[in-house]
This record gives structure tokens, sequence and C-alpha cells, in this order.
């Protein structure tokens, strides 16, 4: 009997550690959050900056998402990419075109966003001189929820940058896309970008205290019951 009540007081006991343990690590995930959001939230407010070349292309990252940009060139002629998309104003796509720079090296543009009725019917842009402003935004790899990529078919979940860049040939390509600012009602209609970060760390670290103490209460009863 003493051997079985050791054995449960050191379950018990890894149970309320584990539990408290997580709950602390999600104290700091919102610490970190919290950084984190008033990190971007700064950028988003900063003047913009010429967009990052191949001397920087190293060092993108979470650090640099959300960077207020600009950048001049041509857009690819017949480069345009339908990326699938829902937001405010429903279910379409993303533009996605690549602009050869100034500079010699390519970025993709998501121009903005188009109605799936309009997939197919907006005019390419012409070969002329564009300025792009906008925010960074990092590569979203593979495809979206439960739905892969088909590069082959030129079928696009999300706005894989390497994958879209190799379909259409392109080389020198930086690797981010930048989300055009919106510059009138047109299509592709630009700026709609949802910047949205969830926080809900602090529910999760009071769920797991709430165990942790929960497990407390019901070793308490039962080393009285046994008494």
């Amino acid at each position: 009997m003493r051997a079985r009540r050791l054995v449960g007081g050191v379950l018990a006991l890894a149970t309320i550690l584990a539990l408290l343990a997580l709950g602390v690590w999600q104290i700091e995930r919102r610490t970190w959050k919290l950084a984190l959001i008033e990190q971007v939230e700064r950028r988003l407010a900063a003047s913009p900056v010429p967009a990052p070349g191949p001397a920087a292309w190293g060092g993108i990252g979470p650090d640099t998402a959300y960077t207020r940009v600009t950048v001049r060139g041509r857009f690819v002629p017949n480069g345009d990419s339908y990326v699938q998309a829902v937001t405010d104003l429903g279910g379409g796509y993303w533009l996605v075109t690549p602009l050869r720079t100034d500079a010699g090296w390519t970025v993709l543009v998501n121009r903005g966003f188009v109605p799936a009725d309009r997939r197919g019917a907006i005019p390419a842009p012409q070969d002329v001189p564009a300025a792009v402003s906008g925010l960074l935004r990092l590569t979203e790899p593979g495809g979206g929820f439960l739905r892969r990529n088909d590069p082959a078919q030129n079928r696009w979940y999300s706005r894989d940058v390497q994958a879209i860049a190799t379909r259409q040939g392109l080389t020198n390509v930086a690797p981010y896309f930048i989300d055009a600012d919106r510059s009138g009602d047109a299509w592709p209609r630009g700026g709609l970008t949802v910047v949205r970060f969830k926080n809900n760390h602090l529910v999760y670290a009071l769920t797991w205290f709430g165990l942790a103490a929960l497990v407390v209460v019901f070793v308490f009863i039962a080393r009285r019951r046994v008494a």
C-alpha cells in the first residue's frame, strides 16, 4: 500500500510540475507575441524603405515581414499568376506578377485582389516604368489548407515565391513578395493585407494552471480519504 501511494504521489507531482511548466511556457509565448505585435505595428507606421536587394536576402525572415517597401522596375509580360484567396470582398484570387527591378533582380508583386468572375479579364500591365509600394511578405510554400499548389497546372493556393518563379522560368528572384498598396477602386484591388495575430496564450496559460490546481485538489481529497 505504501509503495502504491508513493508511486501515485510521484506521478501526481510530475503531472502538476508538467502542467505548471506548460503554463509558464504560455506566459513566455504571450510576452513574445506582444513584442512581435508591437514590432509589426512600428513597421506598419514607418516610412517605406527600398525593397531589399540580393545582398540582404539572407536576412529576410520574421524580423523583416510587414516592412513598408518601395521598388521601381517593369512588370514582366505574360507573367501573371492567380492565387486563390478569400478576402473581405469575397472569394477570388490574388494577382501576382513579377517585376524586374531597375537594379536587375526580380520580385513578385501581389498586385491585389480579383473577383473569381474577373479571372483572366484583367489587362496585362503595360511595359512601362512602374513604381510599387507595399508590404514585404514572407513566402508561403506548399499551398493552402488541405490543398497543395499544382505548378504543372498553374494552380495556386498560396503565394509560394520559389515555386511560382520556377514555373515561370524566372531567375535572381527575391525570396519574398510585396503586397501592393491600394491605388484605386479598379481591379486588381490592392491594400487588402490583413495583419492580425492570434494571442490566446493567456487563456492557454490559465487553462494549464487551472488543471494543475485541479490535480492538487484531487490529490488532497484522495489523501484525506485514505487517511
